[in-house]
C-alpha cells in the first residue's frame, strides 16, 4: 500500500509556480511538450506532472527541465555559484557529520 505524503501550502504554491514558469518558458521557446520531454529524457507524462506542479518527479529531473528551457535555478552567475558552493563545502566539513540527541536520563530518585 502506497503511503500518501502531505505537503504544506507553501510547498504546493512553490511547486505550482515553478511548474508554470517551466511551461511558460517552454512555450516562449516554441518547444512542444514532446520535444522538451525527449530532450530531457523523460516521458511526456512526467513533463506534464512537472508543469502542473505535482510533487512526485525527482528534483534533479525538474532542475534539468528548468535548465533546458533557460530558467536559472539561482540568481547567481556560474563563477559566483561555484564560489558559494566551495564555501558551503568548507562549512560542512567543519560541522558534525550527524546530529544525535543525547538520551534522556531517567529520574529514578524516589
Amino acid at each position: 500500500m502506497k503511503r500518501t505524503r502531505s505537503y504544506s501550502r507553501a510547498t504546493k504554491q512553490a511547486l505550482s509556480l515553478f511548474g508554470k514558469l517551466i511551461r511558460a518558458a517552454r512555450v516562449e521557446r516554441g518547444l512542444t511538450a514532446v520535444e522538451l520531454s525527449e530532450r530531457a529524457g523523460i516521458t511526456r507524462k512526467t513533463l506534464r506532472r512537472i508543469e502542473y506542479g505535482e510533487p512526485g518527479p525527482e528534483i534533479g529531473t525538474v532542475f534539468e527541465v528548468a535548465t533546458l528551457v533557460g530558467i536559472r535555478l539561482f540568481d547567481l552567475d556560474d563563477q559566483t555559484l561555484a564560489m558559494h558552493n566551495a564555501r558551503l563545502d568548507e562549512k560542512l566539513a567543519l560541522l558534525p557529520k550527524s546530529v544525535r540527541h543525547s538520551p534522556q536520563e531517567v529520574d529514578d530518585d524516589f
